[in-house]
């Protein structure tokens, strides 16, 4: 399982990418920096629960007020999560699952 999601955002929508390393993972960060579609905004940890903003957006996060930083974190942590969950439960179309021992 990939513990680290990249988020990016790409046509007004969210985005990730999960790796299993933090060093994969601000690779992946400055790639996408690179990338003139692409808008990296940050990494989320699932062990911690914790957001690391890309540099760029760390300046304006840090400046805010504690109340505006903790709405932030909230918000992008439960995006991030969603994103996790929704990748989680995707099955390929025309995957056959045999039903449990109970069902």
């Amino acid at each position: 399982m990939n513990r680290f999601s990249v988020l990016y955002m790409l046509k007004g929508q969210y985005h990730h990418i999960g790796v299993s390393t933090h060093a994969e993972a601000m690779s992946l960060l400055q790639n996408l920096s690179t990338n003139t579609k692409r808008v990296p905004v940050g990494i989320y940890d699932d062990k911690t629960e914790l957001f690391e903003w890309e540099p760029g957006r760390q300046q304006i996060y840090t400046t805010g007020s504690f109340e505006e930083q903790g709405k932030l974190a909230d918000q992008i942590i439960t995006i991030a999560q969603s994103l996790r969950r929704r990748d989680a439960s995707w099955q390929p179309a025309g995957v056959f699952r045999r039903p449990s021992f109970f069902a």
